[in-house]
């Protein structure tokens, strides 16, 4: 008999020899099947499949390969025609990737797996209770209402068939809502009794349908008389003499970003499409490579290991690693049903980790397990969760992270977006939609600074085309058919001529760079918060962010935590991003942190949208002052200075800001429960100065320190208060220039180049007297034909002004993209 064996033993001769049980039927049943005991007042014995990827860490090609054969056989026994109509549908928790893989087998259904989680929003189609379970009532939880409506066949899918009770509830309560003419029962093995087998027959017959069994092999199971009373006293009294797993030393924790496609399922609960498994198919390649860079390359034994119902998307992703790694690959998934474990050979479950659930479930806190870990030798495991299940609890001590590092000496984990659907008529709360946002993308998946400078808690839309000419983003902008963030402008790699501009300024303004931030991060810590969290307004922020990161490291040894986020002109700050930072930090401690202020306008959108999300989420805490490098417009009182100079950062787009877009917000592109978006241009990589400016600027840290000491001294002691001069210049320029429209006013350098680099520039104001501050200024103008005029009393060093009026046949700008 072909039988699953650990040293030549059957892994169900422990239970069998001491209990009686014993399998009869084929001969391929006991290499499919082991046995353990469980505390369980309605069935003490547990079928430990070897080839699901539950209790056993099997090859993930075997368990996959097992689900998709039986897909195959079912496509064979309804043919193309019904194939195409029918539904699958999988039993919570064991087996949902076991139903993801029948349906990937079937090729032409979609799939749906019951849950025990209960989601805000989304209505219930259908329940039902498994009767010989631990946890036993299963939700049904399509997005679509009418997945389940139809007449064609219904194929339910489960691991086991023992007594045929969960198959008879389920066909009996959706049959009275959502009647058809067939059923397909699939599953790992048949191992009801004749009685049990003649019941489901005579309930088919009851209700008028057909009903098709599919397994892989099929038998009975052998319970002497008194079975329950006797394993349920062998599991106390070895429960008593169980010893927990003797830890190694304690493994390294890191995380690894999928990048998981925007708005692709996490799995089955709510349905899964035919176009949604090949939007993973596409996926899977490159979220592997990011797996494998992250395995140590001498390992030689690694588990990918899922999350109770979240089994398929880990499954497939073990699966494309093993084709990608030269270390043996494994994979199993922590359960909610506890199990003995006893450290025999001839007992499936050798050991058992035991943690605390970390998902928030509805039934309240327990312990959650990973059998067959420990001790196992695994050199890494990749612990694959949801991001509703990424909470304290899985990090704290005792926590599984920590479990398994304390038996294998890496230990990685990978978030996926738990994917929630738009509630039709249930608002969701704050901290709902807090726990549905992934984790901030960081470098290199998501632009070229380091992963540790930055986190941004955007969505990556680099497959979107984004960009227009920008002449027509101008007349779209003016003419109110568009706004300036639903479109990127076209990014440019810079002439030789200007990047030498660039070096210029960086070269000439690096001390004086380095002193403001010093001088800024050093109010922040003495004012704000000793531990801040950095929150920088992308794009333009982040680099300034990252620099006052690396001063709190340098100064004070500090490691700060620094976020982007996007905020948009007349639209507000991402209120998702402030409920993923109001979710992992102290409000607080969060200090907004931007590049420089012009007239202040984001000054204003800042406080107006904090004060609208208190209201909206009940969320207090953020401070709306903002700090930043240079305050030209008196607009903040947390600054490292006033003076309106070139800061080099100004001079570029994506390439000094880590190759990343501007922010985007169109609905098309943005849901209720999405951060921002954003693109990464990795294809302008050959011109990225990102890092080299940031290190230019750093280098000067130890030249400025005792300047900054002083500066900052006299700075406490002034008074700071906003005078908003630079408001009132731009009230009055926009009022004797004709233009009766602030919004097209850009004051100070950093916006000057950003309406020569972006917009459709008519005029630039220069104060008489600017000097190399204004270099790259007069450059970009030359090359777009804008006239530069002096102006002898301006607070600002310079002025942008945008054409008003737009069209594409306005005089006063050429309407050429920048070569720059």
């Amino acid at each position: 008999m072909n039988k699953a064996v650990n040293n030549g033993v059957w892994s169900g001769t422990w239970v069998a020899e001491r209990l009686g049980v014993g399998l009869t039927g084929d001969d391929t049943l006991t290499g499919l099947l082991g046995l353990a005991l469980r505390r369980n007042p309605k069935r003490a014995h547990l079928l430990v499949s070897n080839v699901l990827g539950k209790h056993v860490p099997q090859s993930p090609g075997v368990v996959y390969g097992h689900g998709f054969a039986l897909g195959r056989r079912v496509r064979e026994l309804l043919g193309d025609e019904e194939a195409a109509a029918a539904v699958v549908l999988g039993y919570a928790e064991t087996a949902t990737g076991l139903g993801h893989a029948v349906a990937d087998g079937l090729g032409l259904a979609p799939y749906l797996h019951s849950t025990r989680r209960p989601v805000a929003g989304v209505a219930p189609a259908g329940g039902f209770e498994e009767s010989h379970s631990h946890a036993t009532s299963h939700l049904l939880l399509p997005e679509d209402p009418a997945l389940l409506v139809g007449d064609g066949p219904l194929v339910l899918v489960d691991d086991e068939f023992s007594t045929g009770n969960t198959v008879l509830n389920t066909i009996r309560d959706l049959h009275e809502r959502y009647p058809r003419k067939r059923y397909v029962v699939v599953a790992l093995v048949d191992m009801r009794s004749p009685a049990d087998a003649g019941r489901l027959e005579g309930f088919a017959r009851e209700i008028g349908a057909r009903v098709d069994l599919v397994a892989a092999a099929s038998g009975t199971v052998r319970l002497p008389e008194g079975v329950l009373e006797k394993g349920q006293e062998l599991v106390a009294r070895y429960e008593s003499r169980e010893t927990p797993a003797q830890p190694a030393d304690t493994g390294r924790i890191a995380r690894v970003e999928l990048r998981w496609p925007r708005g692709l399922p996490d799995g089955g609960r709510h349905g899964f499409t035919p176009a949604h498994r090949a939007r993973l198919e596409s996926a899977l390649p490159a979220m592997a490579a990011r797996v494998a860079e992250t395995i140590p390359g001498a390992a030689r034994r690694v588990l990918v290991l899922g999350f109770e119902e979240l089994m398929y998307a880990p499954l497939r992703l073990a699966r494309e690693l093993e084709q990608v790694v030269p270390a043996e690959v494994r994979f199993s998934t922590t359960t909610r049903s506890p199990v003995l474990a006893v450290d025999d050979p001839g007992y499936a479950i050798r050991s058992r980790l035991v943690f605390p659930a970390h998902d928030d479930p509805a039934d309240g806190p327990g312990e959650r397990y990973a059998y067959n870990v420990a001790g196992a030798g695994f050199d890494a495991v990749v612990a694959v969760v949801d991001s509703a299940a990424d909470t304290p609890e899985l990090h704290a001590p005792g926590g599984l992270l920590a479990q398994l590092a304390a038996h294998a000496p890496h230990v990685l984990l990978a978030v996926v977006p738990s994917y929630v659907p738009e509630p039709l008529y249930v608002a969701v709360s704050s901290d709902e939609r807090s726990a549905m946002l992934p984790e901030p993308l960081r470098g290199p998946a998501f632009s070229s600074y380091p992963p540790d400078e930055v986190g941004w808690l955007l969505q990556d839309l680099s497959d979107v085309t984004l960009e227009a000419p920008t002449e027509e983003r101008e007349e779209a902008i003016q003419s109110g058919g568009a706004h300036y963030a639903e479109s990127l402008p076209v990014e440019y790699q810079p002439s030789e001529q200007y990047q030498e501009v660039f070096r210029e300024a960086l070269d000439a303004s690096a001390e004086r760079l380095a002193q403001a931030v010093g001088v800024v991060t050093e109010t922040v810590i003495a004012e704000r918060s000793p531990r801040p969290v950095l929150v920088s307004l992308a794009r333009a922020g982040t680099p300034v962010g990252v620099l006052m990161r690396r001063w709190a490291q340098y100064r004070h040894g500090l490691d700060l935590p620094h976020y982007a986020v996007s905020i948009v002109r007349g639209r507000g700050i991402d209120a998702n991003a402030l409920r993923w930072l109001a979710a992992h930090h102290d409000p607080r401690d969060v200090v907004f942190v931007d590049g420089w202020t012009g007239k202040g306008a984001i000054t204003r959108e800042l406080a107006d949208a904090l004060k609208e999300f208190e209201e909206s989420d009940g969320i207090t805490g953020f401070d709306p002052e903002i700090a930043v490098l240079a305050d030209p417009g008196s607009c903040v009182r947390t600054y490292g200075t006033r003076e309106d100079f070139l800061i080099p950062s100004a001079c570029l787009n994506s390439t000094v800001s880590g190759l990343i877009s501007r922010t985007v917000l169109r609905s098309d592109l943005v849901g209720t429960n999405d951060f921002h978006g954003a693109k990464f241009y990795r294809e302008l990589a050959g011109a990225d100065v990102s890092v080299a400016f940031l290190d230019a600027v750093s280098a000067r840290f130890p030249e400025v320190a005792d300047a900054v000491g002083t500066a900052v001294k006299e700075l406490l002691a002034a008074d700071r208060s906003p005078t908003w001069e630079g408001w009132a210049a731009v009230e009055r320029i926009s009022e004797e220039y004709g233009i009766h429209d602030v919004n097209l006013v850009k004051p100070g350098v950093g916006e000057t180049t950003r309406v020569l680099l972006r917009r459709v520039p008519w005029k630039i104001l220069a104060r008489a007297g600017a000097g190399a501050d204004l270099t790259h200024v007069r450059l970009l103008a030359e090359q777009r034909g804008v006239p530069v005029e002096e102006v002898g009393e301006l607070p600002y060093t310079c002025v942008g002004l945008i054409h008003p009026r737009y069209t594409r046949g306005a005089t006063g700008a050429d309407g050429k993209a920048v070569t720059v």
